[in-house]
This record gives structure tokens, C-alpha cells and sequence, in this order.
């Protein structure tokens, strides 16, 4: 991301920090804070490696024969992660509780897709709740819709 003044600021977590600073989405309360960052951590080191690979790999190289084995290999390790999200989410609303944060937000894009990477929801019915509960936010937006005017 470029700002206005030149300077750069990459990595995704790090610019939508950027984005929501004074914003109801960054808990102001240092241990939540500190939650959101684990779960962000959580996402680039224990949900994105899996359910975003395999989503790759199927949605976008049309799971060759040659990326097989790695597709398989990715399946046991997002629906561990899926099972981390599924029981926070049997305990709360939203990740960190019963507030949209940017946790949330995070962990939204790619396990609204992750059926794409052939990690079926249905098992997981607090992430569905979750995902419904998510996309009835008010500016929630499909991906490929176009913005109201």
C-alpha cells in the first residue's frame, strides 16, 4: 500500500491495522489487543499455509496431477486449524467476542471461501453461524459485487 506522503507499507495484517486505527475493529484494551494479534498470527502460520494453498492449488492450477499429493497433505492441517476457529466460536459471537474485530476480519477471507480448497463447512457449525453473522455486517460486501451508490 502506498500512502499519500510516499512511504510503503506492506503485509496484509499490517495495513489493515493501518486502516482501522481509531476504529472499533482494534480493541483498545491491551490483553484483547494482544489476542487479536495471536489470531492474526494464527492465520499466516496455522489457517493460510493450508486453506488458502489448497484453494490455490484446486481453484487456480485446476488440481494437477503434479500438486495432488500436496493438496491431500494440506487437508489435515486446515481442519485442524478450522477446529481452533470452531470451538472459540462455540464460546463467542466473534473471535474475540461479541464484537466484529479485525480478527474477524482476518480469518474471514479466506474461510468463506475455503470450500474452494475442498474443506467442506458443513462439520463446522459455529464457523457457519460465524460466516452468516459476518456477512449480515452492515457494508459486507460479496466478493465480485459491486458497491451500492
Amino acid at each position: 500500500m502506498l500512502l499519500a506522503d510516499g512511504r510503503a507499507l506492506s503485509e496484509s495484517n499490517a495495513i489493515i491495522h493501518y486502516l482501522a486505527t481509531g476504529s472499533d475493529l482494534l480493541p483498545s484494551e491491551p490483553f484483547a489487543a494482544a489476542k487479536l494479534l495471536a489470531w492474526q498470527f494464527f492465520e499466516q502460520y496455522s489457517h493460510e499455509p493450508y486453506i488458502a494453498t489448497a484453494r490455490f492449488i484446486n481453484r487456480y492450477l485446476g488440481l494437477p496431477e503434479a500438486r495432488r499429493a500436496e493438496y491431500a497433505a494440506k487437508q489435515q492441517g486446515g481442519h485442524k486449524a478450522l477446529a481452533v476457529m470452531e470451538q472459540q466460536l462455540a464460546a463467542s459471537r466473534f473471535l474475540l467476542g461479541d464484537q466484529l474485530s479485525l480478527a474477524d476480519i482476518t480469518l474471514y477471507a479466506y474461510t468463506h471461501v475455503a470450500d474452494e480448497g475442498g474443506f467442506e463447512l458443513a462439520g463446522y457449525p459455529q464457523i457457519s453461524r460465524w460466516l452468516a453473522d459476518f456477512a449480515a455486517q452492515p457494508g459486507h460486501l460479496a466478493m465480485g459485487a459491486a458497491p451500492s451508490s
